[in-house]
C-alpha cells in the first residue's frame, strides 16, 4: 500500500476516524494494528524481519540501561552488529559478494560466489536507523529505555513514516505516544492540506517528469547532449518532488492523528553552498549521519587530515546507505569532495568575489552561488540515477554532442514528450521554484518550520472563496492531470 494508491485513500480515513472514536487507552494499539496492516500490504512475511529488529533493540536497550561499565558497551555492540547484519544480508550481501568474486578473478583465486535471491524489505534502511538511534541514545543516557514493548514497536512501525521516513528520533517521537491527541479541526485540516500538496508533488510533478527521465535514462545510446541535460535536470526535480511529496504526506498524516514529525526538506535547490544543501536535503538522514557517524569519528576535534577522512567516510557511507551499487558510492564521494573543495577554496572564492565586485551586488552573488550549487548537485545526480558506472560515463562523455541545429521540437521528440507536455513539465518546475522563492523570502534562513507553513499563513489571510478555489483546483489537478499509473516512491527501494 502506497500513499498514492486507492487502498490508502480508503485506509487512512478509516484509521483516523476510528483513532479519534476509540477510548484514549486503546489508541496506541489501534495505531500498531493499522501500521502492521499497512506494512503487510507490501510483502506480508517481511513483517517478521521488522519484528526481529524490534525484539533485538528493545531487549538490548533494557540490558544497556541496567548494565554498568564494559557490559554496556558489549550490549550496544551486539545490538548494532545484529541490527546491521539483517540490513547487510538483505541489502549488501550480493554486492559485496560480487565484488569479492571480481577480486578473486583478478588474483586467480578459486572462488565461486553464491547469490541470495532475497527481495529487499520495503524501508529496511529507514527503520534500521530509527532503531539504532533509540539504542544509542539509551547507551548515551540521553533517553530512558521504553519498557512497554507495544509502544516501542509502534515507535518503529508508525505507519506514516514507516517506509521512507522521516527517520525519527526516540526523544522526539516516543513521548508523543503518551500524549492525549484529541480531534482538533485546525490541526486536522492543516494536515490534510499538507497531504494534498504532497500528493500534488508526487503524481502531478514527479511522476510526469519521470516519463521523460525514464525515456532517456532507459535508452541512453539513443540520446545525446540536449536530451541528457534536460533529463538530468528533470530528474533533480523528480526526485525532490517524489521524496518531499512522500515526506509531506507522512508529516500531514501524522499531524491529522495528532503527532509531530520532523521536517525533512527545506527548499534544497535554493542552497548557496554544498554544506547549505545538506542542511536542507533529507534532513533526518543528514543529521543522523552527523550525530552518529561524523561526531562519533571525532568530527572536527581531530587533526586536519583526520577531519578530511571523517568528512569523506561520512559521505561515502551516506552514498552506500542509498544502495548497493558503485554509483551510489561515487554519488556520496562526489558530495564529500564538493564539501572539501568548498572549504579549501574559501580564500580564492572570496578574492574572486572582491575582484568582480559581487559584494556590491548581493542578489546577483546569491543567484550565481545557487546556480553553481545546482549544477554540481545535478552532476552528482547522474551517478545516483544511472543504472551503472558505464551509463554514467556515457552521459558525461556525450554531454557536448548533438547541440548543432538544436530546436525545441527536436528536444521534445528526444525526451518523448509532446510540445504541450514539455511546456507543462517546465511550468511545473517553475511553479515549484516560484513557491520556494516566496517561502525563502518569507522565512529566516534558520527557520525550521514545515515546508508549507508560510504558504498556509499566507492563504489563511485570504478570503475563504479564494482559499477553497485553490484547494479545489489542486484536487482537480491531482485527479485529472496527475499520472494515473501508480508509480512507487523512489526512496522505497532504500
Amino acid at each position: 500500500m502506497t500513499f498514492n494508491s486507492l487502498q490508502f485513500l480508503i485506509f487512512f480515513p478509516i484509521v483516523a476516524s476510528i483513532h479519534f472514536v476509540l477510548p484514549y487507552r486503546w489508541r496506541w494499539l489501534w495505531l500498531l494494528v493499522a501500521s502492521c496492516v499497512f506494512y503487510m500490504a507490501f510483502i506480508p512475511v517481511y513483517i517478521l524481519v521488522l519484528f526481529i529488529l524490534i525484539v533485538i533493540d528493545y531487549t538490548a536497550a533494557l540490558l544497556i540501561e541496567r548494565a554498568e561499565g564494559r557490559a554496556r558497551r558489549v550490549y550496544l555492540l551486539v545490538s548494532i552488529v545484529a541490527t546491521c547484519a539483517v540490513l547487510f544480508v538483505f541489502k549488501y550481501f550480493n554486492f559485496f559478494n560480487a565484488n569479492l568474486a571480481r577480486l578473486a578473478e583478478l588474483l586467480h583465486w578459486n572462488y565461486k560466489p553464491e547469490t541470495l535471491g532475497l527481495i529487499l524489505p520495503i524501508g529496511l534502511s529507514f527503520h534500521t536507523f530509527q532503531s539504532l538511534n533509540y539504542v544509542i541514545e539509551v547507551y548515551r543516557r540521553h533517553f530512558k529505555a521504553e519498557r512497554r514493548f507495544g509502544i516501542y514497536a509502534l515507535y518503529v512501525m508508525f505507519f506514516p513514516q514507516l517506509v521512507a521516513g522521516p527517520i525519527e528520533r526516540a526523544k522526539h517521537l516516543l513521548p508523543q505516544f503518551d500524549e492525549r491527541h484529541d480531534f482538533d479541526y485546525t490541526r486536522v485540516t492543516q494536515g490534510l492540506k499538507l497531504m494534498l500538496w504532497g500528493m500534488f508533488q508526487k503524481v502531478v510533478i514527479a511522476d510526469r517528469l519521470a516519463l521523460a527521465v525514464n525515456q532517456v535514462y532507459g535508452n541512453l545510446s539513443e540520446h545525446q547532449g540536449p536530451a541528457l541535460v534536460i533529463a538530468t535536470v528533470f530528474f533533480a526535480f523528480q526526485i525532490y518532488c517524489d521524496f518531499a511529496g512522500y515526506s509531506d504526506i507522512a508529516i500531514g498524516a501524522a499531524q491529522v492523528l495528532g503527532f509531530r514529525l520532523m521536517q525533512n526538506f527545506r527548499r534544497p535547490y535554493l542552497a548557496e553552498s554544498i554544506a547549505d544543501f545538506w542542511h536542507r536535503w533529507h534532513i533526518s538522514l543528514s543529521t543522523w549521519f552527523r550525530d552518529y557517524v561524523y561526531i562519533s569519528l571525532g568530527g572536527s576535534r581531530v587533526s586536519a587530515w583526520g577531519w578530511h577522512v571523517n568528512i569523506m567516510v561520512t559521505f561515502l557511507l551516506s552514498g552506500l546507505w542509498h544502495g548497493a551499487n558503485w554509483t551510489f558510492l561515487v554519488w556520496g564521494g562526489l558530495h564529500g569532495l564538493y564539501y572539501l573543495i568548498s572549504r579549501w577554496s574559501r580564500g580564492i572564492r572570496a578574492g574572486a568575489v572582491q575582484i568582480l565586485g559581487l559584494e556590491r551586488q548581493p542578489a546577483v552573488h546569491r543567484f550565481l552561488r545557487r546556480i553553481i550549487v545546482f549544477v554540481l548537485v545535478c552532476a552528482a545526480w547522474v551517478f545516483f540515477r544511472a543504472s551503472s558506472m558505464g551509463d554514467a560515463v556515457y552521459i558525461f562523455s556525450h554531454l557536448t554532442a548533438g547541440w548543432g541545429g538544436l530546436s525545441v521540437h527536436g528536444i521534445e521528440s528526444a525526451i518523448g514528450l509532446s510540445q504541450g507536455e514539455f511546456v507543462f513539465s517546465v511550468g511545473l518546475i517553475l511553479l515549484v521554484l516560484g513557491l520556494q522563492v516566496f517561502q525563502e523570502a518569507s522565512c529566516a534562513q534558520n527557520d525550521v518550520a514545515q515546508e508549507l507553513q508560510t504558504l498556509q499563513t499566507f492563504f489563511s489571510a485570504r478570503p475563504v472563496v479564494l482559499r477553497w478555489a485553490v484547494y479545489l483546483a489542486c484536487i482537480w489537478t491531482v485527479m485529472n492531470l496527475g499520472v494515473s499509473k501508480e508509480i512507487p516512491f523512489i526512496y522505497f527501494q532504500f
